[in-house]
Order: C-alpha cells, then structure tokens, then sequence
C-alpha cells in the first residue's frame, strides 16, 4: 500500500551527555520516512527554506523516498530545533525552537500523492493535520501523532483532528495530560473514545502500551547498551510500524500487535548515533536479525 508521510523537515543542534552535533538532519518526518522506508516506499510532503542545505536533500531522495512534495520556499527559513538531554536521557529540555517556514502556510500535496492508502500526519499542529487528512479521502488508514503543546493551546482543534483518524501515536504523559487519566491503559481507553480505532502509548524506554477494542497489548523496549541520542526515537517507532502495516496491507489486531516491534527495532537503531546517522547506515540483514532477536525475547512461555 501506498505511504504518505506530512511534518517537519529541519535542522537540529543537540546536546547529550555523550556529546553533542550542531545542524544536523532532524523533524518528525525525516525520521519517519527513514525508519518506514526500511518496509514500504514512503511519499514525503514537508516544507524547508531555502537556506536548507543541499546534502540533505540527498539524504532523503537516496533512500526509498519519494521527495515530490517536499517544497522549498524561497524567502523562508527552515525550521529549526535545539535541545539538550539530561541525565539517563529519559529527561529533554528544549533550548530554542525556531518555527520559521511551518509557521506559514502548510505545503501541498502533489496530486499524483491524493491516492495514499496509509497516511502518517506526524506531530505539527493540528489544524494542518486536519485539512491534510481533509485531502486524502482515499486513505484506508490515517494516523496522527501530537505533542503538549497542542494538548495546552490547541484542544479543541486536536480534538477534531483525533475524530477524524484512524489511530494515534502518543507518549505516556501526553495522554494523561490529554485525557485527565493517570493510568496509562486508562488514558488510552479515554482516546478511543474521542473517535480512533487504536491508540499506541509510547513510554520511551518502558516500551509502549497497544490499545484497541479487541484487546491491550504491552511491549518493552529493545534492552539497548548503546544510547547517543534519543531525538527522533517516536518518529522512528512510528515510521517503522506503519511501514510494516502498509508493507502487509492490512490492519486487524495481530497485525498491529507485530507492528509494534517493527517500530520497536527501528527506534533501537536510531538511538545509537546523532541525527540519522544510524538509520542510514542500517541495513536490511542487521534490520532483520534485530527483528528476530527482539521477537525471540518476547516469546516467553
């Protein structure tokens, strides 16, 4: 099935206690359309200034990524993010976060791109969510991601948005904030209600928690040794599990289930280097025998 992508394209600085990488690759698209090409081939719709550099576009059209809709405006500046983790890195403090071009009008969408099948409209704000999602009728499964600071200024906008999708990505502290519940499995059950089919609960290095009606599903996290950077990670898990549903072409309950540790394993690589440099270099062998690995440990019993 086709997979459509929409979010940030941008240019990070971020500082760890391992160290630190000054504008790099970074925006909840670009690691979504990395981990997910790894399963499926992914249509990207973003907007980036003319100051973004040239070699990153290279990045993005040299992998199964069609950048056809990745405009540059001419005038505007790329978005840009800083941000430094603290301590076992489960803590982030955002420095300095320049809107620049998606503070502007959203980009659109090719028309050879309105046919998508499974749509990802990764964390932005959700007006522009939910005149994308508008656009793409043809869609057999829509999925948004969101942040707090939407949750604080945007409820009402979010609110329609999450009506209109299929399913949500979230962190755990999103969805209590969102929804009031302090159980997790609580504030998922809460999401449902407010129009989506499934709602998957990120827990960052507690793994994430499945919600649906048919059952609840927990997942721990890849027991990784090696952990550079966490930017990036959600959108990864993201990328990986709706590459894998659009690669299987359905989305029945098990299906989901297996999805989880596709974007599992993608999030593991990320975290091991700066920006995207792990995914990059990721190929399919060690993609797969992560897969394998990381589906051995859960068969317990």
């Amino acid at each position: 099935m086709s997979l459509l992508v929409t979010g940030t394209v941008g240019i990070d600085t971020v500082i760890t206690p391992t160290g630190r990488a000054d504008d790099v690759l970074g925006g909840s698209a670009v690691y979504f359309s990395l981990a997910a090409a790894k399963f499926a081939p992914v249509r990207l719709v973003a907007v980036v200034g003319d100051d973004f550099p040239p070699a990153f576009c290279d990045v993005l059209a040299s992998r199964r990524i069609d950048p056809a809709g990745l405009e540059t405006r001419r005038g505007s500046k790329t978005f840009r993010w800083t941000g430094k983790y603290l301590g076992d890195m489960n803590e982030r403090e955002s420095l300095r976060t320049d809107l620049n071009v998606i503070a502007e009008a959203p980009p659109p969408i090719p028309p050879a791109f309105l046919d998508s099948e499974v749509v990802f409209l990764a964390n932005t704000h959700p007006a522009p969510q939910l005149n994308m999602r508008q656009q793409l009728p043809a869609a057999k499964l829509v999925v948004c991601d969101t942040m707090d600071l939407w949750i604080h200024s945007e409820r009402e906008a979010l609110t329609r948005t999450l009506a209109a999708v299929h399913g949500v990505v979230i962190n755990d502290s999103e969805a209590v904030q969102l929804t009031g519940q302090k159980n997790v499995i609580s504030a998922g059950r809460a999401v449902l209600a407010m129009g989506p089919r499934f709602v998957v609960v990120k827990k960052g290095a507690h793994g994430a928690l499945l919600v649906t009606a048919d059952g609840v599903t927990a997942i721990p996290a890849y027991p990784s040794e090696r952990v550079v950077d966490p930017t990036g990670a959600g959108d990864s898990f993201a990328g990986g599990m709706l590459g894998y549903l659009a690669a299987e072409g359905r989305f029945d309950y098990a299906t989901l289930r297996r999805s989880l540790i596709r974007g599992t394993v993608a999030a593991s690589f990320t975290i091991e280097d700066f920006s995207v440099n792990r995914l990059q270099a990721l190929s399919e062998t060690e993609l797969q025998q992560r897969i394998t690995e990381f589906t051995g440990m859960l068969a317990i019993g």
